[in-house]
């Protein structure tokens, strides 16, 4: 079993509560738009961070992670892009990568739109954690936590850091 944290879209903006939330994590996924190196080693202080750059980022970020990233954790097959879209509107590319790599969970950010949807075609969970930043449209802050058990991803829950 696994506890994961997902958090998106900070934009160089660090919330002390992220500290707190993630505590007990495992390990922390970020979908993107770190916006700063000092966000990544916060980040990485609280536990093991898996992530993917985003359209913000520069090439410090880009050097340290991917566009795209596929992993298993548990049972679960894994698929992070930033610039991913949602189920029925896909970015070009993404439904392929979720087919032909058989994926379970596939995670975006980009859009600041907390969205947790399964998508009953491709047999997967689609999750974007929204924004935890200061930066973009949002009201409020947005992060997630779940769980991961074999193959089954349970227990999520979606946590407001406050106003943007």
């Amino acid at each position: 079993m696994k506890r994961i944290g997902l958090i998106s879209d900070t934009h160089g903006y660090f919330d002390e509560k992220i500290f707190h939330h993630f505590k007990y994590c495992d390990e922390i996924w970020h979908a993107g738009d770190f916006g700063s190196l000092e966000v990544v080693e916060q980040l990485k202080s609280i536990k093991q961070l898996r992530g993917v750059f985003g359209n913000v980022d520069g090439n410090d970020i880009r050097a340290e992670f991917g566009e795209k990233l596929f992993f298993d954790v548990e049972d679960v097959r894994v698929f992070i892009q930033h610039i991913g879209g949602y189920p029925g509107r896909y970015a070009h590319g993404v439904r392929d990568a979720i087919l032909s790599h058989k994926i379970n969970l596939f995670i975006s950010g980009h859009s600041h739109i907390l969205k947790v949807i399964y998508d009953d075609a491709l047999q997967c969970l689609h999750i974007n954690p929204g924004a935890a930043g200061k930066q973009g449209w949002q009201k409020v802050r947005t992060l997630i936590r779940l769980v991961i058990d074999g193959k089954t991803i349970k227990d999520c829950e979606v946590i407001e850091l406050g106003k943007r």
